[in-house]
């Protein structure tokens, strides 16, 4: 797997659309770790009042890495993970700080006093695209300047139109990430490499490729245009093209994001010649 796609896809089975039984999910985990893919997928998400559940799924000795999303309040967190199995290793935790519309900065304190407690998981704080973003983007980036293991998360998509950001909105996002040099998350809609629309929803979907692309040009110094022009872009041939350039890289600035399905952007990463198949060159 080359180094510009290791660890790009979290396993989001149990999430929708996908929406695995956790059964499922963990057998189905189990397999992408010991594939020859293992290198492109990150920990499997968890609800985090899910964990408990986990333990009786795993064999006697058999470890489990986990990113563990917050379906409880941020000030329940501690314990949810405080009980958990010693052969669970939380590698992350993720968090939704405000809803659309509102102010970010107290649910962003109340995760950076978490993360603090935490001693050293990353935590992704999860800012939506709208009021307060960038004082968000700036708290953020001086929790981390306080060597604080803090990143940002964003959405991609959803099942509301609105929960789509435009290219121009993602650029100026992953621009201003560059000039605080603050990694970053997405998560939901990024099912494909490419840009495209979704001929059931009507939604046009940002590509994974087109991020990588964006991100890549992004930590060069292009302007926002130019970066929204390779979010917006769908000729695969051209985006490929910029992913293969610096695919011995690593992936600058964006951490990676979560998935349902992982068959779905290992196909896809095949069918772009970016990846070899599981056969050596």
């Amino acid at each position: 797997m080359p180094r510009l796609f290791a660890g790009l896809v979290d396993d989001a089975a149990v999430f929708p659309p996908g929406s695995a039984a956790l059964p499922d999910a963990v057998v189905a985990h189990r397999r992408h770790r010991t594939a020859w893919y293992a290198d492109l997928v990150g920990p499997l998400l968890l609800p985090a009042s899910t964990l408990p559940e986990l333990p009786d799924l795993l064999d006697p000795d058999e470890p489990m890495a986990v990113g563990v999303i917050a379906d409880v309040p941020i000030g329940q967190l501690d314990a949810a993970l405080a009980e958990a199995d010693p052969r669970i290793t939380v590698r992350q935790v993720e968090a939704a700080v405000a809803k659309r519309g509102e102010d970010p900065q107290p649910g962003l304190a109340e995760l950076v006093k978490l993360a603090e407690r935490l001693g050293g998981i990353p935590v992704h704080a999860e800012i939506p695209l709208t009021f307060g973003l960038m004082g968000a983007l700036d708290a953020v980036a001086e929790a981390r300047a306080d060597g604080l293991p803090v990143a940002a998360k964003f959405r991609t998509g959803g099942l509301a139109a609105e929960l789509f950001p435009t290219p121009i909105e993602l650029a100026a996002v992953i621009s201003a990430c560059r000039d605080r040099e603050l990694p970053f998350k997405l998560t939901a809609g990024l099912h494909h490499a490419v840009r495209h629309r979704d001929p059931e929803t009507g939604f046009t979907h940002h590509g994974f490729v087109n991020v990588l692309a964006a991100a890549l040009a992004a930590s060069d110094g292009a302007e926002v245009d130019a970066v929204a022009e390779l979010l917006a872009a769908t000729d695969p041939v051209r985006l490929a093209e910029r992913a293969r350039a610096d695919r011995d890289a690593g992936r600058p600035l964006w951490i990676g994001y979560g998935s349902c399905s992982i068959e779905e952007p290992l196909t896809d990463l095949i069918r772009l010649g970016l990846v070899n198949g599981g056969y050596e060159e």
